[in-house]
């Protein structure tokens, strides 16, 4: 399964793992890793995780507080989002506008 990165998704992801690293130096690569683990949790199980509209659905990580919104497609995974989980939740849906 192809697994695609829309620009919003590739910025927050970027912006975290920088973040953490600022924390503690290996912390935003040890998130990196939890985010690549959550990405082959949902390739899969692409339909386990919680709906959030008709095509898309989010699976959070285990260890970080951090959601992946994301739509199954054919042979495609879509990642729409990789967002903290206090952030607006439906923030995610203007990503795709």
């Amino acid at each position: 399964m192809k697994i695609v990165l829309l620009d919003p998704a590739l910025q927050e992801f970027s912006d975290a793992v920088d973040f953490y690293n600022n924390e503690s130096p290996g912390l935003g690569f040890e998130f990196a890793d939890e985010i690549f683990h959550t990405i082959d949790r949902i390739k899969s199980m692409p339909d386990a995780w919680q709906k959030l509209s008709m095509r898309t659905r989010r699976c959070i990580t285990r260890r970080f507080p951090y959601g992946i919104v994301y739509e199954q497609r054919k042979d495609e995974l879509i990642i729409v989002s990789i967002m903290h989980l206090r952030r607006n939740p439906e923030i995610w849906k203007s990503l795709l506008k």
